[in-house]
Order: structure tokens, then C-alpha cells, then sequence
């Protein structure tokens, strides 16, 4: 979990993922009623770039290495319809990037963005965030990219239901239904099988979308392809554990979003006095609304867990009960299913945010199930620096499962 000036991207506990909205396909045609209605539904688009390849070249260039990047590229800030924590209608928004290749039908990825904090610093606003990066790398390489910012974040109405299942994959599903909508508008044809991906909270993010497109008929048309997380957290209780242990870095940090948002989902605690100490309780929550930036709130609250919360709800953490471990138990089980695609899991050896025995967790209960899959230590690299590694190896790993699908 590094903080960076405007967002924290991490994992921080909260390893979003899960269920789906409604089972509709995409409409083929624009303008069907039920685009209108369903989730997915276009809402409004707004061109955020066009890019010669030596332009998408500069943008990565001391970033990404970006000797695959091939084509130049459009990208499109789309807000489309989904739903919320709660199943109900709500908006969202998302970076939809196309390559200039002249290709009519096109190979999908669906990239799914880390916690951030600050509902600006998501891949359809922010030109310099790490997501915005990853999608330019994948269009370029004559791929559709699919880039949700989530429910709350970006353009979005209403707040981030922070790791919420249903939500998430509610708005990653509407995203690619979305996306294949503008697409067909645009002259272009999104292919069935959809080649999954994300970083830290969007490792969990990808195997649980993952598992809705392939066992749970999220969608009538898209398929899975491909499945490549990175740098996630796929035991989140005991992520949350180890931060309420304050043995990752800015722990208080990252509990206390968690802990905000699962309040307001799931209802943790009755009063913010029960949970973190004086004077922090009058100012906590109103610091994750979405508007303050990760810096504006590591200037206003204490780095370490043990200095922001009551002894007592830390215990809580720990060794949870009631609701608290009833929803952490799907966030300890997102890779435990036999996905019938392949799959290669990221992680670099130096992350100390989220700990390299979260990828072996996932990559044992992929295993057990009888999947097939790699696990791929990028390096000694940090939280941020491994993603940026893995990501031309994802690039190669999904043209090698599109030649071997």
C-alpha cells in the first residue's frame, strides 16, 4: 500500500469483489429499450484523449516499458447504469479505451484499479494514475480495455461501498456491457471472451468477476478468456488482521477506510466513539467521502492503527465474529474455484503492502480445485513498482492464452 500524493493504492483490506446486477445481455443495436433500462446503459460519453503509439510511448515511457505498444489510441469517459451496495439503480463511470487499428472486431480486457480514496484519482479522471497507464498499454496493443472506476468513484453518483461483492462486480459487468454498447455505435465489435486483470484490491476484484462470468451467467454474451491479478489480497481477514497489528505500512490508514465503508454497508458499530479514539472519531468518516486526498488525510490522522482505534475494536478485527466475519468470508475465498481458463497470478517478492503469501494462498486454493495456473514473482519490487512490472508480462500472457484458447 504506498500512498501516493493524491490516492492511496493499495489493497487496503479491502479486496473489492463479488456478485453481479441484472443477467441482461448487451443490446447489439443502440438505442433498444432495454439499453434504456438495464445496467449498462449508456449515459453520457466524453472524449479524455487521442493518442498517436508515440504518444502512448511517452506517456509510459519511466513507467511501463512500452516496446509492445503498436497502435494509437481514443479514450472515452463513459457513464453508464448499475447498480449499488444495496441493488439499487445507480451511475458509474468508466475509461473506455479503443485502438486505432482499424480492426472492426476487437479482444477485450476488462482492467480492474486498486483502493483509491479520492474519487478524481480513478482512471477516467486522472491522466496520470497508474490505471490510466494500464489501459493505454492495452489498447495499444489492438485491445478494447474496459476500465470501471467503480460505484461512487469517478463521475459516479453516491458513495464507494468499499469491497462491497455485489457492487463491484455489478459495476465491472455494466462496464463491459457498457463498453460493447459505445463500441457497436463506433463501428466496432467487442468479442465474447473477456481477458480479466487488476491490481491489489482488483486481484480479488478479477477472480471473483472472473468466477460471476463464468459459473454465475453474469452476462449473456461476454465469456471469460483469461485471468491475470496482481499484487492482491486474497485472504482479507488476515490483511485486516495484520493491519490491525500495524504491520504494514500507514495501517491506520487503510483500516480506518475499510472499517468506514463496512459501516456503512453492514452496520460494524453503533457510534465512530466505539471504534476510534478521541479526537479522531468526530473526523473520521467524514475524511472518506470521496472528496479529500489521501494526502489531505494522512495530514489529518495518525499513521498507526493502535494510535487511531479503541484496543478494543482492534481485538474485534483480529478475531472477528458476527457480521464482521460473515462478510470477510467470501473476501477469504476468491480463488477457491476451478476457473476453465488460464490463469497467471503476479506478485513481486519486495511488496510490502500485501505480503507475497497472499499469491500463494490464492494459488493454493486454485489447486486444490484443480485449476491451472502460474504464479509469477515480478521481483524485488514495491507495491506500486510491482505492477508496473507485471503488466507488459500480462500483455504477453493474454496473447498467449488468446493463441493457445
Amino acid at each position: 500500500m504506498t500512498l501516493r500524493r493524491t490516492s492511496i493504492r493499495m489493497l487496503a483490506g479491502v479486496a473489492v469483489l463479488g456478485s453481479v446486477s441484472a443477467l441482461v445481455a448487451p443490446v447489439s443495436a443502440a438505442g433498444s429499450h432495454s439499453e434504456r433500462v438495464q445496467g449498462g446503459a449508456v449515459v453520457s460519453v466524453e472524449q479524455t484523449a487521442d493518442l498517436t503509439a508515440e504518444e502512448v510511448a511517452g506517456e509510459l515511457r519511466e513507467k511501463i516499458d512500452s516496446s509492445q505498444v503498436r497502435y494509437g489510441v481514443t479514450a472515452y469517459r463513459v457513464t453508464y447504469r448499475t447498480t449499488d451496495s444495496a441493488g439499487a439503480p445507480t451511475t458509474a463511470s468508466q475509461l473506455v479505451v479503443l485502438p486505432k487499428n482499424g480492426a472492426r472486431h476487437l479482444s477485450t480486457v476488462s482492467w480492474l484499479h486498486g483502493t483509491t480514496v479520492y474519487r478524481k484519482d480513478v482512471a477516467s479522471e486522472n491522466p496520470k494514475s497508474n490505471d490510466r497507464l494500464a489501459a493505454l498499454l492495452f489498447a495499444s496493443t489492438g485491445r478494447a480495455v474496459s476500465a470501471p472506476d467503480y460505484v461512487g468513484l469517478g463521475s459516479g453518483e453516491g458513495f464507494h461501498p468499499y469491497g462491497d461483492p455485489r457492487a463491484t462486480v455489478a459495476a465491472s459487468v455494466d462496464g463491459l456491457r457498457a463498453a460493447r454498447t459505445f463500441a457497436h455505435r463506433n463501428g466496432r465489435e467487442l468479442k465474447r471472451k473477456v481477458q480479466v486483470s487488476g491490481f491489489s484490491q482488483g486481484g480479488p476484484a478479477t477472480m471473483l468477476v472472473g468466477r460471476a462470468l463464468q459459473q454465475e451467467g453474469a452476462d449473456r454474451y461476454f465469456r471469460l478468456g483469461a485471468l491475470a491479478p496482481v499484487g492482491g489480497p486474497y485472504h482479507l481477514s488476515a490483511f485486516e488482521a495484520a493491519a490491525a497489528d500495524d504491520k504494514i505500512a500507514k495501517s491506520g490508514i487503510y483500516l480506518a477506510y475499510f472499517v468506514t465503508a463496512w459501516n456503512k454497508m453492514y452496520g460494524l458499530y453503533t457510534s465512530p466513539g466505539d471504534v476510534f479514539r478521541s479526537p479522531y472519531d468526530s473526523k473520521v468518516e467524514g475524511l472518506f467521502d470521496g472528496h479529500h486526498t489521501a494526502g489531505q488525510i494522512v495530514s489529518e490522522l495518525p499513521a498507526a492503527s493502535k494510535d487511531l482505534f479503541t484496543e478494543d475494536f482492534l481485538n474485534k478485527i483480529r478475531k472477528p465474529d458476527g457480521v464482521l466475519k460473515d462478510k470477510l468470508r467470501p473476501m477469504d475465498n476468491t480463488c477457491d474455484w476451478r476457473p476453465n481458463v488460464p490463469v497467471e497470478i503476479f506478485h513481486g517478492r519486495g511488496d510490502k503492502d500485501v505480503d507475497f503469501s497472499h499469491a500463494a494462498y490464492c494459488a493454493g486454493q486454485l489447486t486444490r480445485n484443480g485449476a491451472a495456473r502460474r504464479l509469477t514473482d515480478v521481483g524485488d519490487h514495491d507495491h506500486n513498482g510491482s505492477v508496473r512490472q507485471a503488466l507488459p508480462r500480462i500483455v504477453r500472457f493474454f496473447d498467449e492464452s488468446t493463441k493457445t484458447g
